[in-house]
């Protein structure tokens, strides 16, 4: 399919009267270019489940070695996002963004001449490294350009881009194994196309002006602003002061309230949902739903259409009423899996539908919220903290659940799941921002140490 071989495109926007068409087409090229990575990361991702069973075969996996290939690229999230957001901040968005795009491609095409199963885990643990730091490059760089009325829509979209090369590596591969039998190197290595293609597209995007004004590069920062910023975008970056980058801070007074709620509501959206997806024919099979393969590729197009659905509902409704309520109800969806297991396998695929949908709408303010609630000097440092954070949740959960599903049955491994809803929720309910409109030297100042004992209820 198409979309699985070519970047997705940027949303259909129009430019406003009265704003320069040339800064819009810029802000839609660079949407798509960073969507593009998104893309890249999950197809990288989206491959590795179903080929699980052939290679599985191939090379002779235990159950261990199967845990921890599952769990590679998210291990490898959890060191990249770090590492490639502190660089991001330190030495700029510009140079990062387009290293880790080459890291893409060369571990896409090393994928094709895999021997062992400890090359295929060192291969995508080194991939991952690169997916975190795009997370922590990209959305910092897309927020810092962004103006405030089209930022929520924008980096929700890029969880859009992100299941849609989850949709497609998965379609793709599935095609590709039942239709004409390739082999499972051949279906991960695909992901070289599309990395060459973002790759290039990436060259001349230029350095983030926030970024180069919170360095004291003023001029410089500016001359780029006023190039490819709307005017009142422009004036906001007068508040940019000059700060040194620290890892630190993120656990200071200031910054220690937006570093747990981004953390914690990451883990809480993408824990159930990589344990589940990534194994999702082996539950549904388990559950009764006879065709676990199509069931999962019907998931992965639900979660794709609450991605979409997000996009365009953030900028109205605003963050909040996308946050919560949604992890509510993913969590009433599991519960009724998890009590009810033994029913008809009718109801059972129903709540999977019911659940990825309003995981979908959730998991999209992973991707606005922690590029609003930092300051520029931490802004990448933040991302890539709290991709750790999740990544921590997400490979424990791919490598744990088939244990768990053996030992303690599928009914309590959805209740466990539903508990860590439960708990994002929770934790949204009393930390989440209400982001909508503001300006990004506002919403950052939001969560700091005078702002902290409010919720900021929409």
């Amino acid at each position: 399919m198409n979309s699985s071989l070519t970047p997705v495109s940027a949303p259909s926007l129009k430019s406003p009267a009265g704003q320069d068409p040339r800064k819009h087409r810029f802000l839609m090229k660079l949407s798509a270019v960073i969507a593009g990575g998104m893309f890249i990361d999950g197809f990288i991702l989206g491959g590795i489940g179903l080929v699980m069973p052939a290679l599985t075969a191939d090379l002779d996996l235990s159950l261990t070695w199967q845990g921890l290939i599952g769990a590679s690229a998210l291990i490898g999230i959890f060191f990249g996002g770090p590492i490639g957001g502190y660089l991001a901040d330190k030495i700029g968005r510009k140079p990062m963004f387009i290293v880790d795009l080459a890291i893409f491609l060369l571990g896409s095409a090393a994928q094709f001449f895999v021997a062992d199963a400890w090359q295929l885990f060192v291969i995508r643990l080194v991939m991952g490294m690169a997916i975190g730091a795009d997370y922590a490059i990209g959305w910092p760089l897309l927020a810092e350009f962004s103006p405030a009325r089209l930022r929520g829509k924008l980096l929700a979209f890029q969880e859009v881009a992100w299941y849609v090369g989850y949709l497609g590596a998965y379609a793709l591969g599935y095609f590709m194994s039942s239709a004409i039998d390739a082999d499972w190197r051949i279906i991960l290595g695909m992901s070289t196309i599309p990395s060459l293609i973002v790759f290039l597209l990436r060259l001349g995007t230029p350095e983030s002006p926030r970024w180069l004004i919170s360095k004291g590069r003023l001029e410089e920062g500016l001359a780029i602003a006023n190039e490819y910023m709307e005017d009142a975008d422009v004036r906001d970056m007068a508040e940019e002061k000059r700060e040194s980058t620290s890892f630190l801070r993120l656990f200071s007074p200031r910054y220690r309230n937006a570093t747990i709620f981004v953390s914690v509501y990451w883990v809480c959206n993408v824990t159930p949902y990589f344990a589940i997806a990534t194994f999702a024919p082996i539950v549904l099979e388990s559950l009764g739903v006879e065709d676990g393969l199509s069931g999962a590729l019907l998931l992965n197009g639900v979660v794709v259409a609450g991605a979409i659905a997000a996009m365009y509902l953030i900028d109205s409704v605003g963050r909040r009423k996308l946050a919560i309520p949604p992890m509510w109800t993913g969590a009433a969806a599991l519960i009724i899996i998890g009590l009810f297991s033994h029913v008809s396998p009718i109801i059972i695929l129903a709540c999977f539908v019911i659940f990825s949908f309003a995981n979908a709408l959730s998991t999209s303010l992973t991707g606005v919220y922690p590029g609003e609630v930092f300051p520029t000097e931490i802004r990448g440092a933040g991302v890539g903290f709290a991709t750790a954070m999740s990544r921590i949740g997400a490979a424990a959960g791919t490598f744990i659940l088939p244990l768990s599903v053996s030992g303690l049955g599928i009914g309590a491994t959805m209740l466990i799941a539903a508990g860590i809803c439960v708990v994002g929720a929770v934790v949204s309910h009393y930390l989440a921002p209400e982001t909508k409109g503001l300006s990004l030297g506002e919403t950052s100042a939001l969560l700091g140490a005078k702002e902290a004992h409010h919720s900021h209820k929409a």
